[in-house]
């Protein structure tokens, strides 16, 4: 029988006004209170999607998150986030970083491996589950979707699995958060960045690190207009170009179903397009202030939604394994970013946003980043993250068709 909400599911304008609500609320306290700033105005987004959901206020489905969030915001986002990345940079201004960050990746592709067989006959659709988290904790919940879509996950099994990656990653947040305050990790690990916040203190006009760095910029309305133009001409481009890739090459065997599921993969097309006119195009587009603010609310308001499945007693009946699959695969990753990070002397704040662009994306982590007032590495961490956009739904579907998905 389907549980009845405060706010029902039909009623957009009430869902639309707590998700715009809570996410100016969790922007207003990541930049004016300290607590707030150091645990991230994405996570405290994420935590109030939570408890909405399990206080049954708002429903854990409705139109508004699936199909206008999922369906317009996010493609809108994508774009806009991406301008900012030229990928001539990529290498020059993070390459440090993503030698960590491709390690992380190999350990997520070997933890699907490693959770796949051991929990095949434990979980329903083990092999689409193994290629979805392999693209999630690669790039992020963009790939999850991406890869779900294209291995035809069931709607229950991949409802489950977002309840169990949305619980695993507030929980894995909180330690991340955790670890640069940790005497031990201090100890095993280089922290520069760290010493070197502490070495300023407090700020002299009391701003949070989140407020210094998202200070006011100038912005007119043809910027406005020119960066939504931008990015609905990408979104609209890449949706055209998937279907008639997508139509030219049938999915006949195995071969033609990869290269169908990557060329034709518009989340992988519109990400692709963003960076090329983000890097030939950047004298023009560094011209057009305010891509960075706008899509970074949008993915506010996304990672409100991403928080909205996360039923804990819907985890307790339907996903316990889910959960256990999940954690094998974070814990794995961990594994790899801080055993190799520490044989290859990385920094400790390298090694951690390198992690939490794998398991949460460039957003979190470039959140985390600025919360922490790691702000030489905000830009080196965004730009590994938006490439691991592209490697998560390559390493995924591989994985998926490896596996048979």
């Amino acid at each position: 029988m389907e549980s009845t909400t405060f706010i029902s599911a039909d009623n957009t304008w009430a869902l639309m006004a707590i998700t715009c609500g809570w996410v100016a609320f969790s922007i207003y306290a990541e930049q004016t209170w300290a607590w707030a700033s150091k645990l991230s105005g994405a996570i405290i987004a994420l935590i109030g999607a939570l408890v909405l959901t399990n206080l049954n206020i708002i429903p854990t489905s409705a139109v508004w998150f699936d199909d206008i969030i999922w369906g317009y915001v996010v493609p809108l986002a994508i774009p806009l986030l991406l301008l900012q990345c030229d990928i001539r940079k990529i290498w020059k201004d993070s390459g440090r970083m993503l030698i960590i960050y491709l390690i992380g990746a190999i350990g997520t592709a070997t933890s699907a491996m490693l959770a796949y067989t051991l929990l095949k006959g434990s979980i329903p659709e083990p092999a689409g589950v193994a290629a979805m988290m392999t693209g999630s904790y690669i790039g992020g919940g963009v790939n999850l979707a991406t890869v779900s879509a294209a291995f035809e996950v069931s709607g229950e099994t991949l409802s489950a699995t977002t309840v169990a990656d949305n619980m695993l990653m507030a929980c894995y947040f909180f330690v991340l958060i955790a670890i640069p305050s940790s005497a031990l990790f201090r100890r095993w690990f280089k922290h520069p960045h760290v010493a070197e916040v502490e070495a300023k203190g407090a700020d002299e006009n009391a701003k949070t690190q989140a407020a210094a760095y998202w200070d006011r910029k100038p912005i007119s309305l043809r910027d406005i207009a020119f960066n939504f133009a931008i990015s609905t001409i990408i979104v609209s481009l890449s949706t055209e170009l998937s279907g008639l890739i997508t139509a030219a090459i049938p999915a006949t065997n195995t071969a033609t179903t990869f290269i169908n599921g990557v060329l034709g993969n518009k989340y992988l097309l519109m990400t692709t397009i963003a960076m090329l006119v983000a890097t030939f195009g950047s004298k023009q587009v560094a011209k057009v202030s305010g891509s960075q603010e706008l899509g970074t609310f949008l993915i506010y308001l996304f990672l409100f939604v991403i928080g909205v499945p996360a039923s804990i007693s819907l985890i307790l009946q339907n996903a316990p394994m889910l959960f256990v699959f999940c954690f094998i695969m974070v814990a794995v990753n961990m594994l790899f970013s801080f055993g190799f990070g520490k044989l290859l002397k990385f920094d400790m704040e390298e090694i951690i946003l390198a992690s939490n662009a794998n398991i949460g994306g460039p957003t979190t982590a470039a959140a985390m980043a600025i919360s922490q007032g790691w702000v030489k590495l905000v830009g080196p961490v965004m730009l590994i993250g938006t490439l691991g956009y592209v490697i998560g739904t390559y390493a995924g579907i591989s994985i998926g068709v490896f596996l048979g998905a």
